[in-house]
């Protein structure tokens, strides 16, 4: 156990990239976590860290022993979730991680997923495509949720399971808060449609460049050949709902997330077209990965057809919204 312990220090290692934040993440000192590396050293006879004033990697045989540890601890969860897990009632936890602008159904999924299976403890992070790839790789993660569509152009070696389709709105302040035509409004008023060519010339606040979700965007106005110069940029999804909230900006937000901020009255969402744009949104596994069985019930939610009727109803349906306007 203490070999176990070593090596799940060395794998937090690898993910922080920082002795201090690694040895906080573990629940120990950092002096601690530098010993117990220093006795795997001594234990295979080999430089596992490159040694330095700060964390600067590790050595190639020090990649080796990483890759071996993810691979035993992978395999430690899976026979612990078989030895305390019975027939209907799986145990164990369930790591994953989901591009930002999928948190509000993620968090949906995994409250159900909760109460179906009291013995699950789903671990939600909030991701980028590229640290969920990378997540699924190791076997830090189980399960991912992200775009279907940049997954499939990188290999066979991803298993996925589509869930909704991600729609855009433009989102911003009500001309009139609260009283569309002379009636008291409790929650966010979905507006006619604008044109995303129309939505260029406005001030907007846009995620940070790195961030997928940025480039779908991105990409359409230059399909439109449309130069945008955002007056604010965020890499939180709180911070970009917020923004219109407080401020005088807009900003372009899928479905889901203008169903998380549904109860603001002050705000209004249009949907976007010419031209209709839709993003694939699916969960993702590692296929050559062993299911755990925390996994294996996740995986049958996913395909339930009840929870895909109630993802589609929480990520903001277009033709739902464009009914919504015209009633």
């Amino acid at each position: 156990m203490h070999m176990l312990a070593s090596l799940r220090y060395l794998v937090a290692l690898s993910e922080h990239k920082h002795f201090a934040r690694a040895a906080q993440s573990c629940h120990i000192t950092q002096p601690a976590l530098s010993n117990a590396l220093r006795a795997l050293e001594k234990e295979f006879g080999i430089a596992i860290v490159k040694r330095g004033r700060t964390y600067a990697g590790l050595t190639p045989e020090g990649e080796r022993v990483l890759a071996t540890a993810q691979r035993m601890l992978h395999e430690h969860e899976l026979l612990q979730q078989e030895l305390c897990s019975s027939a209907s009632q799986p145990q164990g936890a369930l790591q994953l991680g989901v591009v930002p602008t999928a948190v509000p159904v993620a968090a949906r999924f995994a409250a159900l997923l909760r109460k179906q299976y009291p013995g699950i403890t789903p671990v939600v992070r909030s991701m980028s495509s590229h640290e969920i790839e990378l997540g699924l790789e190791c076997l830090s993660l189980d399960m991912g949720l992200g775009f279907v569509e940049r997954l499939s152009q990188r290999g066979s070696r991803f298993v996925m399971l589509p869930q909704y389709t991600e729609h855009y709105f433009l989102v911003r302040r009500a001309a009139r808060p609260g009283q569309p035509h002379g009636v008291a409004r409790e929650q966010l008023h979905f507006g006619q449609p604008i044109s995303w060519r129309e939505a260029a010339q406005l001030p907007l606040c846009l995620l940070t460049p790195e961030m997928h979700n940025r480039s779908i965007v991105d990409g359409v106005f230059a399909k439109l050949d449309v130069s945008v110069k955002p007056v604010m940029e965020t890499d939180s999804i709180l911070a970009l709902a917020l923004s219109v909230v407080a401020g005088d900006v807009c900003s372009v937000l899928p479905g889901a997330l203008v169903e998380a901020v549904r109860n603001y009255a002050e705000l209004e969402a249009l949907p976007l077209v010419q031209p209709d744009v839709s993003t694939p949104v699916g969960f993702i596994t590692l296929g050559k990965a062993g299911t755990s069985r925390a996994l294996q019930a996740a995986l049958a939610l996913a395909r339930d057809g009840q929870w895909l009727r109630h993802a589609a109803q929480h990520s903001g349906a277009l033709h739902s919204a464009i009914e919504s306007a015209h009633t």
